[in-house]
């Protein structure tokens, strides 16, 4: 299985509900057919003085290119917890299972985009 690594980072969010940890993989387990499931969540380690902790939330997938656009979908339809998780969200990919943030590629916002965010 390959990797999908979904990051809320709080003080984007209007409403950092915790519960966002299980209605986001739910949902897009659900919209994907089953294609995507939950792998679980942790809390992303920040440098000193930055905000945080960010919040990461892992799928797998049998293909990780393919899939990620499914999520970039829903969240510009669909709303979590009162968050527009198209304007906050930062998903990352990798073709390893259950693989770390830092071995994943940022495919969400692109990287030129990511800076005006």
């Amino acid at each position: 299985m390959q990797t999908i690594i979904i990051v809320l980072h709080p003080e984007k969010l209007e409403n950092p509900d915790l519960d966002l940890r299980y209605c986001i993989p739910d949902r897009i387990e659900e919209v994907s057919g089953g294609k995507m499931q939950d792998n679980g969540y942790d809390y992303i380690d920040t440098e000193e003085g930055q905000p945080g902790p960010p919040l990461g939330l892992w799928l797998e997938t049998e293909s990780a290119k393919e899939s990620w656009p499914i999520i970039v979908s829903l969240f510009q339809k669909e709303t979590f917890k009162g968050n527009n998780l198209s304007l906050s969200a930062e998903i990352f990919i990798s073709e390893n299972d259950t693989e770390d943030l830092e071995n994943c590629t940022l495919v969400y916002p692109e990287p030129s985009v990511q800076k005006e965010i």
